[in-house]
C-alpha cells in the first residue's frame, strides 16, 4: 500500500513538471513582452490557415492590437503587433499560435482562445506590407504568403559559423551541438513561453522547402530587419503539443545584434 502511495505521488509530481502544474500557456501580454513582438511564435496553422471577416471589436493593450472577428465559421479573437485597425474593417487572419485560456494582465481578462498572429491583414492588403509605423523596409527581402518575409540578399556568415542552409542539410551531425548562425531577423515573436522567437535567414536554402528560414528560442530581443549573430543548441523534433513541433530549432540562444 506504502509503495503504491508513493508511485502515484512521483506520477502526479512528474506530470506537474511536464504540465507547469497548469493548463494555462506559461506567457503574459505584460508591457514587457508585448515590446517588440511581431508575434507570435511560431508557426502557422496546417495548411496555412486563414480565416476572414469583418472587426466587430478592437482593444490595444502595450504593443499589441487585438481584434475580435466575426466570420463564417463564428467569432474569433486575434491579436498582432500594433496597427491602425476600426469596427467594420474585413481583414484575414493567419491562424497561427490559438492560446488558449490566455489571461491578458494589461486588460484584466481572459481569452477562452486568442490567435497571436504574425500579421492581420486588411482587405487588399498584401502579406509583409504592414509593418510597425516608421519601420524601414527590409533591404533585399520579398513576403511570402504567410507573412513571413523571404530574404533575397546573402548574409556574411559569423566567423566559424554555419548558415542557415548548412543547418538544414547537416541536421543530423549538427543536433546536440552548439552551433553560430548569423542572418536577418525576418521575424520577431516576443514573450511566448517564457522566451523570444525569432525567425532568421542568410539568403542561402530554398524558400519552397524551407531550407531557407531557422528558428531560435532566446531570452535576447532584436527588431525585424535586424542583422543577428545567435549561438545556442541545435534541437531537432521538438514538440510543443498542439500540433507546433519543429524538426530544427536553435534553442536558447545568445543573441547579438550588430
Amino acid at each position: 500500500m506504502t509503495l503504491r502511495i508513493t508511485m502515484t505521488l512521483i506520477l502526479a509530481a512528474s506530470t506537474c513538471i511536464v504540465g507547469a502544474c497548469s493548463a494555462e500557456p506559461q506567457t503574459n501580454d505584460t508591457a514587457t513582452t508585448e515590446t517588440q513582438a511581431q508575434p507570435a511564435a511560431d508557426r502557422q496553422s496546417p495548411g496555412g490557415a486563414t480565416a476572414s471577416g469583418t472587426v466587430v471589436e478592437t482593444v490595444n493593450a502595450a504593443n499589441y492590437t487585438y481584434v475580435r472577428v466575426d466570420t463564417a465559421d463564428g467569432e474569433i479573437w486575434a491579436a498582432a503587433t500594433r496597427f491602425d485597425v476600426a469596427v467594420g474593417d474585413a481583414v484575414v487572419v493567419p491562424l497561427e499560435m490559438p492560446m488558449q485560456d490566455f489571461h491578458s494582465e494589461t486588460l484584466d481578462r481572459t481569452f477562452p482562445v486568442v490567435y497571436f498572429t504574425s500579421q492581420i491583414l486588411k482587405e487588399g492588403e498584401a502579406a509583409g506590407s504592414a509593418m510597425p509605423p516608421g519601420h524601414p523596409p527590409i533591404s533585399g527581402a520579398s513576403s511570402s504568403a504567410d507573412g513571413t518575409t523571404a530574404l533575397t540578399d546573402p548574409v556574411e556568415p559569423a566567423d566559424g559559423g554555419v548558415t542557415v542552409a548548412r543547418v538544414w542539410a547537416e541536421t543530423s551531425d549538427l543536433a546536440g551541438t552548439e552551433v553560430t548562425v548569423r542572418g536577418r531577423v525576418v521575424k520577431f515573436n516576443g514573450g511566448i513561453l517564457g522566451t523570444n522567437w525569432i525567425h532568421i535567414q542568410d539568403g542561402t536554402g530554398s524558400a519552397e522547402d524551407g531550407t531557407n528560414d531557422l528558428t531560435v528560442t532566446t531570452l535576447g530581443t532584436a527588431a525585424v530587419g535586424d542583422v543577428v549573430t545567435v549561438k545556442g543548441t541545435l534541437a531537432t523534433d521538438q514538440d510543443f503539443g498542439a500540433g507546433y513541433t519543429y524538426k530544427v530549432l536553435l534553442k536558447d540562444a545568445e543573441l547579438i545584434v550588430d
